[in-house]
């Protein structure tokens, strides 16, 4: 780290001595962030077919937290890890204590929300009811189809000596009963509701549009398949497992490393249960018992008011299509402004860097590059990282046809990609099978770089194109994520690249770099040299900056110095959309720091890098988050964007992200993040417009939706072009 005379010196500037209202506990930071997607399925701005999507956002988010941070959690507590949080000093049990309640609490909001969904959904012919709301005909009509269509497919059973209790998979849903026969003995009665023969929705013949769950239909019968018995209690259950395996802990060098990765899948599915839902209340003695029969401790049962799997909003979805006022207004990635599709893309490539915004726009520009490099004969070799592919990727496909044309394409498949690792497994075996040449990973450090190198044999010598990005290699969530791509064909990146692949099939990390940020060994270390420069011009009385978009922020470190760049009073601007364990607004601390969270339509997923202003800025963007992980478990990649006109967009961009006033929510000092247009406009609906003002005001207001603003951009790009 370089040596500077800060304002705050070191010798002034302890991180012991910072207070512990300036950080918060990453857990709880996580969600806080799963709430404000929640709220997008509350907010009537949002079309009412997306806000079906946000709930099931909402727990499909919530399953992966249980089933690798507090299953992380579970086991530090039950191996008596003292190990506390290093920035809150909370104890694993302090946390999952902490994050129970807060569940529970978000359980409640949740309920609440779906209710007034289903609600709204009538007005628009869709009703999902119970036999409450049944006449007596249409009961009729549905046991019926229960007796001829769901029961044969059954397999109730009742716990005893002979039959114990069965295994319930990782989120399946299950009816459990409570029984009592006449001799007053109690019983556990079991029923799988999960089933691929029936349906999942079931529609009342007589009312079109009106749904049932097959799990409450199995619910209301089940006394059908226990005639001996009669029902004490009876609730739908669904488990959620602890996922969070480290194959550090068990890997075994004579191992064929993928059947050992598809071996640690099949272990995932077995283990230990972090959660318990229930779909209603049971008597405690019920809850009780079942939690025993589970092996899971009381604390973590969860009470839902909602359908234990929300997976059925899709279909919901489907049948509402045709009504296109009740979904967001149909946006497509339009071609990019800077590349001509029907010239050799490398040529555009050498005279000029060029940047890809998805999903603004397409990334037919970086496939049209590798479809190219594997048709040119200048083209000695393609290099690439993949971490999260699309199925039936054209990714893959390019880099087939490179193989089979003769070009050395060397592919590092991150088999550790937690809950993508089947799909990269399949994939190294199609890339082996058509010649390229596989490695998978980098031995304790998991490699979440995005990363190509093309290298061609030129009349000049060796030329590199790298593409470096801040999202994966993937068509799919290009369409769905925001992210850049940077294409340059800079020789000193392109050497820097090619020492990383190098490096890679060494197995060995890059130790030092000319220009890039490559964790573990030289991106944490090159983030806090550049925050301290920062320090060190405001020091000097010069103008000092630092504006930083990712996803996260947990790496105390990198906290550590933003808040003595704060209290050196260095401007900091930050859009963090998800954990955030740092609180601005701290008098003497953090009063120099603003922090937005951004949820919305697309899922913000781009990482921008950027100190200082004028001469001396300096702008990256890169696969990394400021997480501890990505800084010292990873192998991140950063590169510097050296073209004057795209760091000029990159700010533009920054800057209405920073100020978007529809879905950017400020994080205060008490650690709540405040809705910018709460006061302005309360709830209005901004969907027509993007921008507008409120007039009759002494300084009219702008309203800023960033997304929707990028994407009329794009399409205005595209108009300007075809005159």
């Amino acid at each position: 780290m370089v040596e500077n005379n800060f304002s705050v010196s070191k010798s002034d500037f302890c991180p012991e001595d910072i207070p512990s209202e300036c950080y918060v506990n990453r857990e709880l930071s996580w969600l806080s962030f799963n709430e404000r997607v929640l709220d997008e399925a509350g907010n009537p701005s949002v079309p009412i077919a997306e806000r079906l999507s946000f709930v099931s956002i909402f727990q499909s988010n919530l399953d992966e937290f249980f089933m690798v941070r507090v299953g992380s959690l579970r086991v530090q507590e039950e191996n008596a890890f003292d190990a506390c949080d290093n920035k809150t000093k909370m104890t694993a049990s302090d946390q999952i204590a902490a994050i129970l309640l807060r569940v529970k609490e978000l359980e409640i909001k949740k309920a609440k929300i779906y209710e007034q969904l289903m609600g709204e959904l009538e007005v628009h012919g869709i009703r999902l009811i119970n036999f409450n709301k049944l006449s007596d005909e249409e009961g009729k009509i549905l046991e019926q189809y229960f007796d001829t269509c769901i029961s044969p497919f059954l397999s109730p059973m009742i716990v005893g000596k002979q039959q114990p209790f069965p295994f319930l998979a990782n989120k399946e849903l299950n009816a459990v009963v409570l029984l009592s026969n006449k001799n007053g003995k109690n019983k556990m009665g079991i029923v799988p509701c999960t089933n691929t023969i029936f349906k999942r929705l079931i529609e009342i013949p007589s009312r079109p549009g009106t749904f049932m769950l097959c799990e409450e239909l199995i619910l209301h019968f089940v006394t059908k398949l226990f005639t001996r018995y009669s029902i004490r209690e009876k609730a739908v259950v669904r488990i959620t497992r602890n996922a969070d395996i480290d194959e550090h802990d068990a890997i075994d060098e004579d191992l064929d490393y993928r059947n050992f990765m598809e071996d640690l899948i099949k272990q995932r599915k077995r283990m230990s249960p972090v959660r318990l839902e229930l779909s209603r209340k049971i008597n405690p003695q019920a809850r009780s018992e079942l939690a025993k029969f589970v092996k899971i401790s009381e604390d973590a049962i969860i009470d839902s008011g909602t359908p234990l799997d929300m997976k059925f909003v899709f279909q919901l979805r489907e049948y509402l299509h045709g009504q296109n006022e009740l979904f967001y207004r149909r946006r497509l990635p339009r071609p990019s402004r800077e590349v001509d599709m029907r010239k050799k893309i490398i040529s555009q490539i050498e005279k000029k860097d060029v940047l890809l915004f998805y999903p603004f726009e397409n990334m037919k520009p970086f496939l049209g590059l590798l479809h190219e490099a594997a048709c040119d004969e200048s083209v000695v070799s393609i290099k690439i990282t993949l971490y999260r592919l699309a199925d039936k990727s054209k990714i893959v496909e390019a880099l087939v046809e490179a193989a089979e044309n003769g070009k050395e394409v060397v592919v590092l498949v991150e088999l550790r990609a937690r809950f993508d690792e089947a799909n990269n497994i399949e994939i190294s075996r199609v890339l082996e099978d058509s010649g390229c040449r596989v490695i998978y990973g980098l031995g304790e450090y998991k490699v979440h770089s995005k990363l190509c190198l093309i290298t061609r044999n030129t009349e000049n010598g060796i030329s590199y194109i790298t593409q470096i990005g801040t999202g994966n290699y993937n068509e799919k969530t290009a369409e769905l994520y925001t992210d850049f791509s940077l294409l340059t064909a800079n020789s000193v990146i392109g050497s820097d690249a090619s020492k990383v692949f190098k490096n890679f099939l060494l197995g060995e990390v890059v130790e030092s770099t000319s220009c890039l940020l490559v964790a573990p060994k030289c991106f944490q270390s090159k983030i806090l040299e550049f925050i301290h420069e920062e320090i060190q011009k405001k020091a000097e009385g010069k103008e000092a900056y630092i504006g930083i978009k990712i996803n996260s922020l947990t790496d105390k470190p990198i906290i550590d110095a933003l808040i003595e760049a704060s209290r050196a009073g260095v401007k900091i601007d930050m859009c963090v959309r998800g954990i955030c364990c740092l609180i601005p607004g701290i008098a003497g601390w953090t009063e120099n720091i603003r922090i937005v969270s951004i949820v919305g339509r697309f899922l913000e997923h781009s990482r921008i890098y950027w100190f200082g202003k004028g001469e001396d800025e300096k702008i990256f963007i890169g696969s990394a988050d400021f997480m501890t992980r990505n800084m010292v478990r990873r192998v991140e990649v950063g590169v510097p964007v050296l073209n004057k006109n795209l760091r000029t967009r990159i700010k533009k961009i920054f800057e209405s992200e920073m100020n978007d006033t529809e879905k950017g929510r400020v994080l205060d000092s008490h650690g709540i993040y405040e809705k910018r247009n709460k006061k302005i406009a309360g709830e209005e609906n901004q969907n027509e417009k993007n921008t507008k003002k409120i007039v009759g005001k002494k300084n009219s207001v702008k309203f800023l939706n960033s997304q929707e603003f990028f994407f009329d951009q794009a399409y205005k790009v595209v108009r300007s072009v075809k005159r």
